[in-house]
């Protein structure tokens, strides 16, 4: 699910937006006529809980909502075309790795200007998740609707039979010079076509039936959000960026991330995890785990009802291994919906808006048991629609109890900069560079930021 705008979609929006902001034409109308307020989203999950929201916020007097899914490409393709031809949706669902770019484009509205969403307060939203959707000008361009965490989803009768407890899964140890009992467990999950398992006499690492970890490309992308965050995340003193939101200098030539980095991609190496093109980049954790081909499929929380559909499978969640740090970590990411320029209705968007950030909406996505929402009784609600279903998805939360999290990295240049990390980490993971290109990689995004910050 985590991909990223092209260079060359930046730069047709970017020049869509100069020629659109130098006319004194009327904008186009949006997608649908303004009798409606025009909503977008791309997971088809929760279009049914969403729906459900906009029938209770036309009931109470507000404006009909037409809500309309696309699959994650689709989504954002189709977002960047209605930017340049001026008919964009009103309101969409944003994403951390994307809306930097749209607040450097000038799409977004500033929500705090808007008199329906300018009272909302940071503090009405669980993790810190309000003060991430600041711009780097104070100004707030998404209202908080989600979060999530990652863990490894499994099913207990492949464990079971292989000797590994659930208790072992759950307090898993990882380091980056021998891979701890984390390493160890995926190396025993891992079975060969013959029968043998990775820690046995005779594995082959070259044919294998199952493996024991799930892989998802190279994830330079979003920083290893379901690829090598957790383990990175878990170092000790290690952020991906000085800052977050809005840093300024990366961090990827350090040391012990290189090390951590050079470990991760190695497991594919021994056969414990699949090489690059194994699958195809679309095959995640979840079409592995269904498929039988990976026994345990790190994913975000997000993917729990995914899951939850299989059939036959008696699924378990494991936390993230503890690391070197003596703590576990998770990559952190949270959804919000944002406003943009070409709404029809500005001060209608709004409202629509602050009622999917209101305890009415985020109760009822709550009880649908898709996703976390940001707001407490949302997480509640969602809680106990878990526990009515027989899931136990401490897994998650257990990142947001300890405090464990670590947010996916919010810069300036954001399409730019992972067309540039992107490629730089699946050639590590082919083999086609050394980790320590790594190094002249932080060079090159460093200075897009140096040369963004002057302008």
């Amino acid at each position: 699910m985590r991909k990223t705008l092209t260079a060359l979609g930046s730069g047709l929006l970017a020049a869509a937006v100069l020629a659109t902001g130098c006319t004194s034409n009327t904008p186009a109308p949006g997608p649908g006529s303004s009798d409606a307020i025009d909503y977008w989203l791309w997971d088809s999950a929760q279009q049914p809980g969403y729906q459900q929201c906009a029938d209770a916020f036309e009931a109470q007097g507000g404006k009909k909502v037409r809500i309309t899914q696309y699959g994650w490409g689709d989504y954002w393709s189709k977002l960047t075309a209605g930017f340049i031809a001026d008919q964009a949706p009103d309101v969409f669902t944003n994403h951390l790795a994307k809306y930097a770019q749209f607040v450097d484009l000038g799409v977004l509205l500033p929500l705090d200007e808007l008199d329906a969403t300018k009272g909302i307060t940071d503090d009405e939203f669980a993790y810190g998740l309000a003060e991430l959707w600041k711009g780097p000008d104070g100004h707030r361009y998404g209202t908080p609707k989600d979060w999530d965490t990652v863990g490894y989803f499994y099913d207990a009768k492949v464990t079971d039979a292989a000797g590994v407890t659930a208790q072992q899964l759950a307090t898993m140890e990882w380091n980056p010079v021998d891979g701890g009992s984390f390493e160890k467990i995926i190396a025993h999950l891992t079975v060969d076509v013959n029968g043998v398992r990775g820690d046995e006499p005779g594995f082959d690492k070259n044919r294998i039936k199952v493996y024991g970890l799930s892989a998802e490309g190279g994830g330079g992308e979003n920083l290893g959000q379901t690829q090598w965050g957790p383990y990175t995340g878990s170092l000790g003193n290690w952020q991906p960026l000085d800052k977050n939101p809005w840093g300024s200098k990366y961090n990827l030539d350090d040391p012990r991330f290189q090390e951590a980095i050079s470990w991760y991609f190695g497991l594919a190496e021994k056969g414990y995890m699949p090489k690059y093109g194994q699958f195809s980049k679309d095959t995640g954790g979840y079409q592995q785990v269904a498929a039988g081909q990976a026994v345990l499929g790190l994913s975000g929380s997000w993917m729990i009802s995914s899951f939850q559909g299989l059939k036959d499978i008696d699924l378990k969640i494991a936390p993230t291994p503890i690391g070197p740090s003596g703590q576990r970590s998770s990559p952190f990411n949270g959804l919000a919906d944002s406003v943009t320029r070409f709404a029809d209705d500005k001060e209608a968007a709004a409202e629509w808006v602050a009622f999917m950030a209101s305890d009415a909406c985020q109760v009822m996505i709550g009880e649908a048991g898709v996703v976390f929402p940001a707001r407490d009784a949302g997480t509640q609600a969602s809680l106990k629609a878990r526990q009515a279903a027989g899931l136990d998805v401490s897994a998650f939360t257990v990142h947001l109890d300890e405090g464990t999290t670590q947010t996916l990295a919010v810069t300036t240049n954001a399409a730019d900069i992972a067309g540039l990390t992107g490629p730089t980490f699946e050639a590590i993971y082919i083999g086609q560079q050394p980790v320590g290109s790594l190094t002249d990689l932080n060079k090159q995004v460093n200075r897009l930021l140096e040369l963004a910050s002057r302008g």
